[in-house]
């Protein structure tokens, strides 16, 4: 009798090749070695999880998805976002691998010029440098087009004023990448652009927001006002803003989503440990259904969220925007579902353990509605499926 055949089945958004494979397996070790107890202590200190974030930098985590000639590891977000999930399952989700390498990393290896890639990119590859990311606004919400932060030319410089809400990690940050507003000069009409601002440049100013979320990095509230730039801090081509801030918002809701994810299964596999071994009666609690068909939708609708995130990261890193546009949005608002009843159901099932700090649930409910509300609403969400995938009538 011949030996059964084999074959090897290629890469594609549901069969992840051996190399993403052992990427996860290695990210995941790292996160053990760190693991819920040391981001909860971390966080609750207003300390970043430098430590962490050193180590990853040196095995090359934070920047694989960064062009390899500028220090990254040459792969794309399908990958980074493996790294984020991983260490989320492990109990440490890092917010600032979303903004940093992610969106602003993405749009200046995308856009950016030859000395802003060499001057940028080999910092956030290795961990030495961390951008933040400024586009929120407190009279702008989800609507884009009413951003008031505008940048009007003086010279060859640049004179930026704004204001800006929800911006994460600024204190740690060694710059930020802030969507404005520039004049057309055939129209008179306000356009997206982005500029690069280091963090002590004069006039720019922030302030802590008091959150009711435990993370290390905190979010921050931001006044520009006339602050000068060079005419180098605008990133890309004036005139194609638009385009080059959504080549950056779609990996933000890619790794949004793997960021979610890591919250739902880190929950989940701490609840399933519980229900296999409380004991109440003569059987683990995870032997009745009550307990067990929860645990097992929850599993379901994680694993359904996770092939979405996955499809999203392969049609952006194969260059396909406009359905990662729609992948990625779907990505975003699946798992931001399922991690949200992940987690509910974990503390749940812990009863009054789900609620202490021994176990680290409690903090993941409010961790967890970050993914619906940000950085784009569900409703929001629903709109645009309603709208460019269903093809119904705009709403908004």
């Amino acid at each position: 009798m011949s030996a059964p055949r084999t074959t090897s089945l290629p890469a594609s958004p549901l069969i992840e090749s051996e190399d993403r494979r052992a990427l996860r397996e290695a990210v995941a070790a790292l996160g053990r070695r760190y693991g819920r107890e040391y981001f909860q202590r971390k966080a609750r200190a207003n300390q970043p999880v430098e430590e962490l974030w050193s180590e990853a930098a040196k095995l090359g985590y934070l920047g694989v998805n960064l062009p390899a000639e500028y220090g990254g590891g040459g792969a794309g977000i399908s990958e980074l976002s493996i790294v984020l999930e991983e260490l989320g399952a492990s109990g440490c989700p890092l917010l600032m691998l979303i903004v940093s390498p992610a969106i602003c990393g993405t749009v200046i290896a995308r856009f950016g010029t030859e000395e802003q890639k060499r001057r940028w990119l080999p910092g956030l590859a290795d961990g030495s440098k961390v951008m933040a990311f400024g586009i929120t606004e407190p009279d702008a919400g989800s609507n884009s087009h009413r951003i008031g932060t505008v940048a009007r030319r003086d010279g060859q410089d640049w004179l930026l004023s704004g204001r800006k809400v929800f911006i994460s990690g600024i204190d740690h940050a060694d710059a930020v990448l802030f969507v404005g507003r520039t004049e057309d000069a055939r129209t008179g009409k306000l356009k997206p652009a982005l500029f690069v601002v280091p963090r002590d440049t004069p006039g720019f100013e922030y302030r802590p927001i008091p959150m009711e979320l435990t993370a290390p990095e905190r979010q921050f509230q931001v006044f520009l006002d006339d602050v000068r730039l060079p005419a180098d801090a605008l990133v890309g081509d004036e005139d194609a803003g638009l385009l080059q801030l959504f080549a950056g918002l779609n990996p933000e809701r890619i790794m949004t989503a793997a960021f979610t994810l890591g919250i739902a299964r880190y929950a989940l596999d701490t609840a399933v440990g519980y229900a296999r071994t409380r004991t109440v009666w003569d059987q683990p609690i995870g032997a009745h259904q009550g307990i067990a068909h929860p645990l097992a939708q929850c599993a379901i609708e994680v694993e359904l969220a996770r092939l979405m995130t996955q499809k999203a990261a392969h049609l952006y890193d194969a260059g396909d925007d406009l359905a990662a546009g729609e992948a990625a949005n779907m990505a975003k608002y699946a798992a931001g579902e399922a991690s949200c009843r992940a987690v509910d159901q974990a503390v749940q099932t812990l009863g009054g353990n789900g609620l202490t700090q021994e176990y680290g649930l409690a903090a993941l409910i409010t961790a967890t509605r970050v993914g619906r509300v940000a950085p784009v609403s569900r409703e929001m969400i629903l709109n645009y499926v309603a709208q460019h995938t269903l093809g119904l009538p705009r709403s908004y």
